[in-house]
């Protein structure tokens, strides 16, 4: 895995484990990796890894059976979306106004390109 310096590196592998879930590579109630088999993916040590599981775990993504390993809890993908607004709420859209507001970029010219995206992406 390469790792971007501006986060955390157990949230890093926590999101790689959502677009998994997202991407239909881990449906409801997978078996998820051990978490010796996830350190050694990304290269990382399980200490990493058990932390990324238990953000998940708090964020009802994965559940952990016991004795049994880590499983994709029932509606994760719906928390996953969950988490992933709130980060776009939270973390993206203050840059984006902030930038916006920076270079004289009114929501009208926002709303205008996303509208002829969305037909553009519409016919195809």
């Amino acid at each position: 895995m390469k790792f971007k310096e501006n986060k955390a590196i157990y949230l890093q592998i926590a999101d790689s484990i959502c677009d998994g879930i997202l991407t239909g590579m881990y449906a409801e109630s997978d078996k998820l990796p051990s978490v010796r088999e996830l350190a050694v993916q990304a290269e990382v040590n399980v200490n990493t890894v058990a932390r990324s599981l238990e953000y998940l775990q708090q964020n009802g993504v994965v559940e952990v059976r016991r004795g049994m390993g880590n499983y994709v809890r029932h509606g994760a993908r719906e928390s996953v979306l969950e988490i992933r607004r709130r980060e776009f709420y939270d973390e993206k859209l203050p840059e984006l106004f902030s930038a916006m507001d920076t270079l004289g970029i009114k929501i009208g010219e926002i709303s205008r390109i996303f509208a002829d995206r969305s037909s553009t992406l519409g016919k195809k």
